[in-house]
């Protein structure tokens, strides 16, 4: 075998000459047999770790690793105390991909705690009231909602709602989630200890006045039947709404009409106010006109040509100057020639009144002769023409308006005693049900004829219709547009909402908002732009209504007294009432007689008989995210005892709440919000009252199909989670498991929105068998056992220091990622590292070592001390993410009833492995190895070589400024022929062809100033029979290597 060495590092180098090349012909069958004789004699790999298997199916493993793993660390745990608070999902339905991706990344939070020896809290959770579960329940018994008693839907609620959570109960459990699924440890919001919780949560914001009662307009859905909060709003941008142009009459016998608009339609006999509404529905409950008294507005006379009029002739129209070209090109609006009459402020409309739109149709006696023109800052120039029609009962600003003029009276009062008489009530028009429909009061408007046509029809639907009809009749309508707009849907049933007013209870945001947004500050946003997001939620909220008109729920328990028609929710009724709920269990409120919940200071002596007469229980229940937001008071208790909640080491210490919360972007205006709304609001202390219920929110996107498409059963389009598992009924629905499913859930950027698709699951399929094929490349060559025989630092080639260095950036990269949530940064730093550093370099050049040097020789011995801790961190980089491989690659290194791998801490790496020298000279090695590798293949494109050991290199340098290069060859004669992949290299300071080979292949290289020659050429000897290089001379049986291992 050709040989070369460095002589001096301050002399150039001597060469010595290979000699003359002959070669050796042999049949294949003797090659064969002659291999196969020494085959014995080679260290393959041997190992029971399959390239292909999904160990989750191995279920004493899989309790290993959930159930069992969550118990052993929170009694072993050392460590200080992690607390994630898992967000409760709906019970209803099986899990989708938005469930599993949420869990997961969860889980791998978790588990990163786990492996630094952290004592994690983790309770799984589940939302169980609501609307959606009560109208499951219904269309699975088959019945309308009136044929039930309320405690018959309940029961058969709660009977759903339990078994919908056993079910997803265990299709998590397929995901491989560390948890301890018992009753105890998980938490259901139906639980009667967590509505007591609740109900103490919601009593001290009693107490700090900061519930009311309130009649007044608020969203409303129909088809849920009650009323909504802003969080339970979905925008639907492309709604489209019948809109109207109006005419309603000006009243010439306005006492306060001013003199400049008096002056302006004097001797007119039909002036109007042209407005413009997209609810033509609630012009029946029209109680003023508001314009906006900074504008200027116009008077015009066009011809009256507008549907209805028995004939054509003069009307004066007024609207808004700003507004002019924007109506003149809607067609048939404004019928040219508008002649302008004149112009004024708005200030000179405000004190004159109208005639009610319907004023023309016999109508009721209580019906309003005129109604007033105010004024109003919320009417702008944007849109419409600049006189904004007023329901009262149907917009919240214009209630405001209204109420602040005085218009109408204020029905709130924040005193714990709340009182609604009906006078208020009836103050504000409505003729709307509870279902959306038209009552039959509208008749006390529109007359009884047309009310016959309105009463039990849906404003949305055909009731809308009629009005516009009647409004054609009477003259009134100029112009019906469709119009395109943002309109608010009920989130839950996807239908449009409609404004309402009823009486409702309310939580007092104004005076706890600040304190919300300044406990925010101490808070973590994971991506950072979403504090932006949560923040500007709560800063646009000045009350939450909390109170729905449903059945299955947490009951709000105010006491109705009947004959002052008030509603009762104080201290001192709560206190009695929490004491009897306590007592017989939070349904006794709607089991038990109402008797039995009037405060001995209100029983005024009379019996239990007398008390039912006078006295009613409420029947509303709280918001589901009332119940959803107070479950950080199940944390309370772990901060009960210092020695189980340690604190030390962590950068945001806690003494209650959660350290992480992790939910999807629809929760900043859902559960992120109303957790610290309702921790600020029952705060009673100073230091409470500026602290959020959390450290770190992190959020994520929607799960999208491959093609970035929004998943729906109408588009087929759905990926189920357990069909990933499990596989499905076609071809292209394979089975992966749950690690392949968790590896996509590590590889997407979660901070927005993703795909997942047959494409993006089979490149996680792959990438999950390049990291077992390597793991399992390692356990075949340390024989499925920790290697004992290690060889120390100072003892370890430039290949084994330079592994270790990338060993100790893997280490590091992938702790920043985890600590940063930054989950692809772990995976793609894993994968290449098992891919390139291990597969295509470190494997590649030490197979020939591995397997045909003496067992305990030294070169032998560095690469499985390297593999040994190799294998030992890469397991533990993937644990998190891939817990049922590391799993598996730990019980096949340590047996099967090994503790979990997450048991042993995973602790950084010594800096002592980092090695940038090795780095530096390996990265130049391997830029001589890339131009040999294309040489090599210029050479078996044209046919000289099948394998590389066939062939030789030589290296000649030309020139050098420095002997570093050329001392970094000499020193690393035996790495470069492995790294070359071939059987000889021989290096020279000129260029020596004595005897000319068959073929060759030459190609020149600079390096830091050295010029290097590289020619690869066929091997100088002869294959060996054992080890393949031709490394044999031609009258041996073996190579001098295999010779001296196999003949001691």
């Amino acid at each position: 075998m050709p040989r070369w060495s460095v002589f001096s590092a301050r002399l150039r180098l001597g060469f010595t000459q290979t000699r003359p090349r002959r070669w050796l012909s042999s049949s294949r069958s003797v090659l064969a047999e002659s291999s196969q004789r020494w085959g014995d004699t080679l260290l393959l790999p041997k190992t029971t770790f399959p390239l292909y298997n999904d160990p989750s199916k191995d279920s004493k493993l899989q309790h290993k690793t959930t159930e069992g793993l969550y118990r052993w660390q929170w009694e072993h745990a050392e460590g200080p105390l992690f607390v994630f608070h898992d967000g409760p999902p709906y019970a209803n339905g099986d899990l989708h991909m938005g469930h599993a991706l949420n869990k997961i990344l969860k889980d791998i939070i978790n588990r990163y705690h786990v492996s630094l020896g952290h004592r994690v809290n983790y309770v799984p959770g589940w939302d169980c009231h609501g609307l959606p579960i009560e109208n499951k329940v219904l269309k699975q018994l088959g019945v309308e909602i009136n044929q039930l008693t309320p405690s018959q839907i309940r029961g058969e609620a709660e009977k759903f709602a339990r078994s919908e959570v056993a079910s997803q109960m265990e299709q998590f459990r397929q995901l491989g989630i560390m948890a301890d699924w018992s009753p105890e440890t998980t938490y259901r919001t139906l639980d009667p200890e967590y509505e007591l919780r609740q109900l103490e949560i919601f009593k001290k914001m009693v107490e700090k006045g900061l519930i009311y009662r309130q009649h007044r307009p608020v969203h409303y859905s129909p088809s849920s039947r009650s009323a909504l909060a802003e969080a339970e709003l979905v925008y639907n941008e492309k709604h489209v709404s019948h809109s109207v142009y109006v005419s309603f009459q000006l009243d010439p016998t306005s006492p306060h009409m001013s003199d400049t608009l008096r002056a302006l339609t004097a001797g007119r006999e039909k002036v109007t106010l042209l407005v413009w509404t997209t609810t033509p529905w609630t012009l029946t409950a029209n109680m003023a006109i508001a314009v906006n008294p900074e504008m200027r507005y116009r008077i015009v006379s066009v011809k009256d040509s507008s549907a209805g009029a028995s004939e054509v002739g003069e009307s004066i129209v007024i609207y808004a100057a700003d507004r002019e070209d924007a109506l003149k090109e809607i067609p048939g609006l404004l019928n040219p020639p508008a002649v302008p009459l004149g112009e004024l402020d708005g200030a000179d409309l405000v004190g004159a009144t109208y005639r009610p739109i319907f004023a023309s149709r016999p109508a009721s006696s209580s019906s309003p002769a005129s109604l007033p023109i105010i004024p109003s800052s919320h009417v702008t120039q944007d849109s419409g023409t600049g006189l904004v029609h007023c329901a009262p009962a149907h917009g919240a600003e214009d209630y405001a308006v209204m109420q602040a003029l005085g218009l109408i009276k204020s029905s709130s009062s924040a005193e714990v005693v709340t009182s609604v008489s009906p006078a208020t009530a009836a103050d504000l028009v409505c003729h709307v049900n509870g279902l959306g429909q038209f009552t039959e009061d509208v008749a006390e408007v529109v007359g009884q004829e047309a009310a016959e046509r309105l009463a039990g029809k849906e404003v949305l639907d055909q009731g809308g219709r009629e009005i516009v009809a009647l409004l054609t009749e009477n003259g009134a309508l100029r112009k019906v547009q469709r119009f395109k707009h943002r309109y608010p849907y009920d989130w839950k049933t996807d239908k449009p909402v409609i404004v309402l007013a009823t009486s409702q209870w309310f939580a007092n945001l104004d005076n706890i908002k600040e304190d919300a947004v300044a406990a925010l500050q101490d808070v973590s946003f994971v991506p950072a732009i979403s504090r932006n997001r949560l923040e500007s939620f709560i800063r646009s909220r000045s009350e939450w209504c909390i109170s729905r008109q449903r059945v299955w729920g947490v009951p709000i328990p105010a006491l109705y007294h009947l004959p002052s028609n008030s509603a009762v929710l104080d201290s001192d009724s709560l206190a009695h009432i929490m004491s009897v709920l306590r007592e017989h269990g939070p349904r006794y409120w709607w089991d038990g007689p109402v008797s039995a919940f009037v405060p001995p200071s209100r029983r005024e002596g009379m019996s239990d008989a007398q008390l039912k007469e006078i006295w009613q229980k409420g029947a509303d229940t709280m918001d589901v995210w009332f119940d959803s937001g107070t479950s950080w008071s199940l944390l309370n208790e772990l901060y009960a005892n210092p020695v189980d909640s340690k604190q030390e080491g962590k950068g945001h210490k806690r003494t209650f709440g959660a350290d992480i919360c992790l939910e999807g972007s629809d929760q900043h205006r859902g559960w992120f919000q109303s957790q610290l709304l309702t921790a600020i609001g029952s705060a009673t202390s100073a230091d409470r009252a500026r602290a959020a219920p959390y450290s770190t929110l992190i959020t994520h996107g929607m799960v999208l199909d491959e093609t970035g498409k929004k998943m729906s059963k109408s588009l087929g389009n759905i990926v189920s989670p357990m069909t990933v598992i499990h596989g499905g009924k076609g071809k292209i629905e394979k089975a992966y498991g749950p690690d392949i499913l968790r590896l996509w859930a590590a590889t997407v950027e979660f901070g927005k929105d993703m795909s997942i698709g047959p494409t993006m699951l089979q490149q996680c399929a792959e990438t999950m068998r390049k990291i077992r094929n390597s793991s399992r490349f390692i356990l075949g060559s340390l024989g499925d056992r920790p290697y004992a025989n290690k060889v120390e630092r100072a003892h370890l080639g430039l290949a084994e220091r330079y592994v270790l260095h990338r060993l100790h950036r893997l280490d590091q990269v992938a702790r920043s990622g985890y600590e940063a949530f930054n989950f692809p940064q772990v995976i793609n730093e894993l994968s290449y590292f098992a891919n390139i550093t291990l597969s295509s370099f470190y494997f590649d050049i030490n197979k020939d070592c591995l397997y045909a040097e003496r067992e305990d020789g030294i070169e032998r011995r560095r690469v499985l001390t390297v593999l040994d801790h190799v294998l030992a961190t890469m397991t533990k980089v993937l644990a998190p993410v891939l817990p049922h491989l590391a799993e598996e690659i730990h019980s096949t290194l340590h047996g099967p009833d090994a503790p979990s791998v997450f048991t042993t801490p995973w602790t950084p790496l010594s800096d002592e492995l980092v090695d940038s020298k090795a780095e530096e000279e390996m990265d130049k090695l391997l830029r001589i190895r890339s131009k040999v590798f294309v040489l090599l293949e210029q050479a078996r494109k044209d046919g000289n070589v099948k394998s590389s050991l066939s062939a030789d290199v030589a290296m000649n340098i030309s020139s050098a400024t420095t002997s570093d290069i050329i001392d970094l060859l000499g020193r690393e004669e035996n790495t470069l022929k492995a790294l070359f992949g071939v059987s000889g290299v021989s290096l020279s300071d000129r260029t020596v062809d004595e005897v000319a080979p068959t073929w060759q292949y030459k190609d020149t290289l600079e390096l830091e100033g050295t010029e290097i020659e590289l020619a690869v050429r066929p091997a100088a000897l002869q294959k060996c029979p054992r080890c393949w290089t031709y490394t044999r001379h031609e009258h041996d049986e073996l190579c001098k290597r295999c010779a001296d291992v196999v003949r001691p």
